[in-house]
């Protein structure tokens, strides 16, 4: 549908500079996929920019376009509509010929991206010594979708999971169980060091002796301190594990090769330090190292730094995310670097950029986006929390989904055997928690509801999932008959039909604007449309009672690729199909 959409730009844009002269050569005819599939395939919208420009009402240059236009027989009508809207239908012939090629294509009809990135993106980052919570599950499910999109569009996708594992709360967490005299001979699991990371906190705000010597335990782990060292790796090694196992779950695509934690770019801190000084972008101010990036003011109408160096001569996350950009960049090659961290860090983020763009590291052809995510609410529109107010634990969440989807299977299947059951609550519980975070605007908040999310109507993962097992059903009473599903030429005989190929045609548009816009909702609204055309279509086309044999393997060609389809879109989201539910 790409193709079709390049088709179109071209044979429009060569149109109005016929019609309107060569100094409109070269515009942008906007041409985009019709809301409304009454008025047509495509609409062209180009008219009421040119009109002052051309000094002529914006339908009567949709008129002079369209009468210029070339389109090679692949349009059945080209309308122009209202004060200069131009509605395109494509042929049904023509929408076969691209089934045909859709069919023949293990892709689905979705190209390579011509232009292809190498791409640095940041998501999940989870800390170390503390448990994973609902916190932090739309950067990890966001950075995971988005991955998977790039990756198939064919850019080299390189993750990069920021684990939170230095600073001063390591310091205060080792010099706490160092005194209870827990470091040695003992294994700690993460719900243990959790416990004693509170405990460590609340000591180091009231006890300014203990808070001291945390310090001190600071400088002894970035010196080197063997002891030191060797229990923070062990506090490393226990948090992966249970990062691994709720990615594992989740189906995250985020391994051991994927952890870059604070530490690995503390040998960098103060070289970056010296190269920002040396092009005159950090200066000292008030005995700290700072990069003052243009534009930034706080409330008292002063500058906004980014501290590069503490005045105590520490270094912090500004330092660190500068280290961070400067090597992704340099050392990796970066040509695009996307962050999946919440809109409250919107500031943090584009000074890091503007202060990269002052060092000379973002040129051109680099780019740098923030992609920020609003807040997961309770159905009291409050921040989601347990009823004791903490945050929601994600294995406690996760086990919860299990819980219910394999309620609801053990209700529509009883026969199943539980493997089969537990497999198929996996599923739809993992997929329902994945969906309803990415089918969300990502920028805007949502409520957290098991109902909503869980129900087999609506825009929902059950929704989707069934849809897929529909057609497994119906490919299961075809092998029950002796019927297969070869190649046969699909066609378009009814409404129907026509719009659940229409629908399939456009994947590889959608998934240009999701790797261009990094919004994964616009892919779940493609899905959810595709299952609702393919819902409409399973009750009024009959496909095994069809009319007659070339109906029935034209219309069992269609439900293949329907399939397909859906695979492949869930698949990019992380969400599993199933064959029976």
């Amino acid at each position: 549908m790409t193709d079709i959409q390049a088709f179109l730009q071209q044979a429009f844009s060569a149109a109005i500079e016929r019609a309107l002269g060569t100094g409109f050569a070269g515009t942008d005819p906007v041409v985009r996929c019709a809301n409304d599939s009454t008025h047509g395939d495509w609409q062209a919208n180009f008219a009421m920019s040119l009109a002052k420009r051309a000094g002529r009402p914006p339908r009567a240059i949709a008129e002079a376009v369209v009468a210029a236009v070339e389109l090679g027989g692949i349009a059945s009508s080209v309308e122009v509509a209202g004060p200069g809207f131009v509605n395109i239908r494509l042929t049904d012939a023509f929408l076969e010929t691209m089934m045909a090629e859709l069919v023949a294509d293990q892709r689905c009809g979705v190209s390579i991206a011509a232009h292809r990135d190498i791409v640095a993106i940041d998501y999940s980052a989870p800390n170390v010594a503390k448990e994973m919570h609902v916190g932090h599950i739309r950067s990890t499910i966001i950075g995971d979708a988005l991955s998977r999109v790039l990756e198939f569009l064919g850019h080299q996708v390189l993750r990069r999971n920021h684990l939170g594992d230095w600073g001063t709360q390591f310091g205060m967490l080792i010099e706490h169980v160092v005194e209870l005299g827990k470091t040695s001979g003992q294994h700690h699991d993460i719900g243990d060091l959790n416990a004693l990371y509170r405990e460590s906190k609340a000591r180091f705000d009231l006890d300014p002796d203990f808070a001291e010597r945390a310090r001190h335990r600071v400088v002894a782990l970035q010196a080197g301190e063997p002891d030191t060292v060797g229990f923070w790796k062990q506090l490393i090694v226990e948090s992966k594990k249970h990062f691994g196992k709720i990615y594992a779950q989740l189906g995250v695509r985020l391994a051991d090769e994927d952890y870059f934690g604070e530490s690995f770019y503390n040998s960098m801190l103060a070289p970056v330090m010296d190269e920002l000084v040396a092009a005159g972008v950090a200066v000292e101010s008030e005995g700290a190292v700072c990069v003052f990036p243009p534009g930034f003011k706080g409330r008292d109408g002063e500058p906004v730094p980014l501290i590069v160096r503490k005045g105590d001569g520490g270094y912090g996350y500004d330092a660190t995310d500068l280290a961070a950009l400067r090597h992704r960049i340099h050392d990796l090659k970066a040509t695009r670097l996307i962050y999946v961290v919440g809109a409250p860090q919107k500031q943090h983020f584009d000074m890091i950029f503007a202060a990269g763009k002052m060092a000379g590291w973002l040129k051109d052809g680099i780019s740098a986006e923030h992609v920020p995510f609003g807040s997961i609410l309770g159905e009291d529109g409050k921040p989601f929390k347990t009823r004791a107010g903490d945050n929601v634990k994600l294995t406690d969440l996760i086990d919860e989904a299990l819980r219910r989807a394999r309620t609801i299977v053990t209700e529509k299947s009883p026969s199943l055997a539980e493997t089969e059951k537990d497999g198929i609550a996996s599923a739809i519980g993992i997929g329902a928690i994945k969906y309803v975070d990415l089918c969300n605007d990502r920028i805007k908040d949502y409520v957290f509801s098991w109902d909503r999310m869980l129900a087999f109507e609506g825009n929902t993962a059950p929704y989707l999932q069934n849809a897929y097992v529909r057609i497994q059903g119906i490919f299961r009473k075809a092998a029950e008959a002796g019927v297969s599903i070869g190649a046969a030429a699909i066609r378009l005989g009814t409404a129907e039909e026509r719009a659940l190929a229409m629908q399939m045609l456009k994947l590889g548009d959608v998934l240009d604007q999701v790797s261009r816009s990094l919004e994964p909702h616009r892919l779940c609204t493609w899905l959810y449309d595709l299952a609702s055309i393919f819902h409409g279509f399973y009750e009024k086309c009959p496909v095994m009672n069809a009319e007659n044999a070339a109906i029935k393997a034209s219309r069992l060609a269609l439900c293949r690729e329907v399939g397909r389809c859906l695979q492949l879109g869930l698949s990019l989201l992380g969400i599993a199909t199933i064959d029976q539910m």
